[in-house]
């Protein structure tokens, strides 16, 4: 089992309009014990706002809806990567759309995975596990003292 899993589960923060995709997510990571805290955004303005609260504990991963009102996905991730304070979250892009247009948009905004639904889920939960051990494979480690 990966490290991600096992040690060091996410504070994930779902941006998702629909209900049942939301409850079907949140129940996958918890289940699995890939989420310490997951909180949720159902539109991409309320999203930054919950983002850019200081009082809020920072994500380590973002799920992102595309199709959603008043502040779509691709807008939000469009303004997640060019912000510097929010631009190094991970961002896993989950949404109906399956269009080559929409998967190459999102990962020439940097999103980190693109899974389409319906979800599968044992895809997403690959997805999330290969960002994380992307990131434990090239992060800089503190000197030792």
């Amino acid at each position: 089992m990966n490290a991600f899993a096992a040690d060091r589960p996410y504070r994930i923060f779902l941006v998702e309009d629909d209900p049942a995709d939301a409850l079907l997510i949140k129940d996958a990571l918890v289940e699995r014990g890939m989420a310490r805290t997951i909180a949720q955004a159902t539109d991409g303005i309320a999203a930054l706002e919950y983002l850019r609260d200081a009082a809020n504990e920072r994500p380590d991963l973002i799920v992102l809806d595309l199709n959603m009102p008043r502040m779509n996905g691709r807008e939000l991730l469009a303004v997640l990567k060019d912000d510097p304070a929010l631009g190094s979250i991970p961002v896993v892009v989950l949404t109906t759309s399956a269009a080559p247009d929409d998967i190459q948009d999102a990962y020439r905004q940097h999103a980190n995975a693109y899974v389409t639904k319906p979800v599968n889920l044992d895809e997403f939960i690959s997805a999330v596990q290969g960002i994380d051990t992307f990131f434990l494979d090239t992060a800089a480690k503190p000197p030792r003292a």
